[in-house]
């Protein structure tokens, strides 16, 4: 198959704090993708495509237990905001990274790609 991956793209006007927030939440440095861009490895991933009025992006990274995870990465210093959001599907809470970016963190009940 022709897809080897895939690549994600953070927007910041917190660049820097962004990359060393990442480099301690994923635990690792990255990789130098030329001229000082580093690059960070992601675990495995899946895409979805939900119904929407207008064309929209997400990044949500998944885990096994939610709670363990918001512990563990709030004491890396990831920021949580608003409250964790049970659904069917899983539970959902929110993180804010440097520069105003969010992202999800979930913690699936339903069968997964991956």
């Amino acid at each position: 198959m022709a897809i080897t991956g895939a690549h994600v793209v953070l927007h910041s006007s917190e660049p820097d704090a962004l990359r060393a927030l990442l480099s301690t939440m994923l635990e690792h440095e990255g990789v130098d993708a030329g001229g000082g861009w580093p690059i960070y490895p992601l675990p495995p991933a899946e895409i979805a495509v939900h119904p929407n009025d207008h064309a929209a992006h997400e990044l949500t990274l998944m885990c096994d237990d939610l709670d363990s995870t918001m512990d563990e990465l709030a004491a890396k210093g990831v920021e949580f905001v608003g409250e964790i959001d049970e659904q069917p599907w899983g539970v959902v809470a929110t993180m804010r990274f440097p520069g105003e970016v969010t992202a999800l963190l979930y913690e699936p009940r339903h069968p997964t790609a991956i």
